[in-house]
């Protein structure tokens, strides 16, 4: 790779301070772009054919022959690529020690109404999750299932926030994420005949005693301090429980979400 592009040096360059923002949600929301750090990840964006925006890149940094050949790909496709000094990339990056890519992406975008049981016919939805690490892991194992998505009710976490696209693994570029409302989530559900199978540490039900699950089907968990509202709980087909055997009363919902895919996947 000969690379001639000039290297931009200085960090308050304003395309380098506007891809800043993106490192906030204000400025993932006001633009519609998130940030994409590393080899992996952003090689799967560009096989899943996200549309990227701008790619960066710090020549001193990157030794991945993978990586520059995907700089070469997009320069060559007409996507905007910046080098830029170790020191300016460093600013940017979310990682220690990064790698020397990172990818403005734009965000995807899905509604409910794009999802039916053909092409949805069993996904997770979460109430309200805080930690964008639970909802990238859990992305990660709809992929590893072969699930078909993931859907955000009421105030969720950024599902495109760092942590979560660095936890997917590339799953996010993958898979349908739609951020909704319970109640319109409710009213989708009903009206496509969706199965939800709900979890409570108060379900009747021990999810080792199901023999089918029956599909279409959408896996509904609580956030992970107050988990489901008796409301909430009232709207599942089935209320299911993770039984506890210690002293511990919940397990982390992404450990929850895992143990419930692979018992769903063995028993579709």
């Amino acid at each position: 790779m000969k690379d001639r592009t000039p290297v931009l040096t200085g960090r308050n360059n304003p395309k380098i301070k506007q891809i800043r923002t993106l490192r906030q949600r204000k400025g993932r929301d006001e633009t519609g772009l998130f940030l994409v750090e590393g080899i992996r990840h952003i090689g799967e964006a560009v096989e899943a054919r996200a549309q990227i925006e701008t790619l960066c890149y710090a020549p001193g940094l990157l030794t991945s022959t993978f990586a520059k050949e995907l700089v070469e790909t997009q320069q060559a496709s007409g996507t905007l690529c910046l080098a830029l000094e170790a020191e300016v990339f460093t600013s940017l990056a979310d990682k220690e020690n990064p790698q020397g890519l990172l990818a403005v992406v734009h965000k995807p975008t899905w509604t409910l109404n794009q999802l039916n049981p053909e092409n949805f016919p069993w996904g997770v939805a979460l109430l309200a999750p805080q930690d964008p690490g639970n909802i990238g892991t859990i992305l990660r194992t709809l992929d590893a299932v072969g699930a078909s998505g993931l859907l955000l009710l009421e105030n969720s976490a950024d599902p495109y926030h760092p942590s979560a696209v660095r936890a997917s693994m590339g799953a996010l570029f993958w898979y349908p994420v739609v951020q909704t409302s319970f109640v319109d989530f409710i009213r989708w559900a009903k009206a496509k005949s969706y199965t939800i199978y709900g979890t409570s540490a108060h379900g009747s039900t021990d999810y080792r005693s199901v023999e089918h699950y029956q599909l279409p089907l959408i896996l509904l968990l609580g956030s992970e301090r107050e988990g489901l509202s008796p409301e909430q709980a009232g709207q599942c087909d089935r209320l299911l429980r993770l039984p506890m055997r210690g002293r511990v009363t919940s397990l982390n919902l992404a450990v929850a979400a895992g143990v419930m895919l692979y018992d769903m996947l063995e028993k579709l």
